[in-house]
């Protein structure tokens, strides 16, 4: 992780107008003919800018991965604040909806489905992607959940409020890559997990109660 660091501070932190367009190329190509057959000459052609340009812009191939799912990343945590700003009053209903809507998000995500179709041999050189990054996600994702769950005041204390986001987060993960049930059905389940340990009730009947 720390030599994927060192590389991605030889490229701009915020890059210049081509900076974007060449990420979201290399996602689509990556979701399209795979990562090892993504290369700076493919993606300048496909943004319609030079070689030196994509260099100047994203660095190295490592750079650009990681540039890759730090966009990503930025999506689901926007989401994520979203539904927290949709029920400034109710922690579970946030924690429902925000779990919702990550997982939703992640059914149509091309990225995570390249990554997913790497984990069974069919791109090796994307596995990186994952496990370069897995446990600064996990911690960005705590960390952003933490600082809003803070706002509600809850009576736990601060330990075990953290016990509660690190099982939330985590389980979404798990969800994100192996899903086993709809998007909905695993929120539900995990707001009832967030009601159970907060002494709340759910304001919603569980998809689990339905046929």
């Amino acid at each position: 992780m720390a030599a994927m660091g060192g590389i991605l501070s030889a490229a701009p932190a915020a890059g210049g107008q081509h900076r974007q367009p060449i990420i979201l190329a290399a996602i689509e190509l990556t979701a399209t003919i795979g990562w090892s057959a993504v290369t700076m000459s493919r993606l300048a052609e496909h943004v319609g800018v030079s070689r030196q340009t994509v260099y100047n812009e994203v660095g190295s191939k490592a750079a650009l991965a990681e540039a890759m799912i730090t966009h990503e990343l930025d999506r689901f945590l926007g989401v994520v604040r979203e539904a927290f700003d949709r029920h400034p009053g109710d922690l579970v209903e946030a924690i429902n909806d925000a779990a919702r809507d990550v997982l939703e998000l992640a059914e149509d995500n091309v990225l995570l489905r390249a990554i997913a179709s790497a984990t069974h041999g069919a791109d090796t050189e994307l596995l990186p992607l994952l496990t370069t990054r897995a446990g600064t996600l996990i911690t960005e994702a705590t960390e952003m959940v933490g600082r809003r769950v803070a706002t509600y005041r809850p009576t736990l204390s601060a330990e075990h409020i953290h016990v509660m986001i690190d099982v939330v987060v985590r389980t979404v993960l798990s969800h994100i890559m192996q899903p086993s049930g709809t998007p909905a059905r695993t929120a539900d389940g995990l707001a009832w997990l967030a009601a159970r340990v907060l002494d709340e009730r759910p304001r919603k009947p569980l998809r689990y109660d339905e046929d």
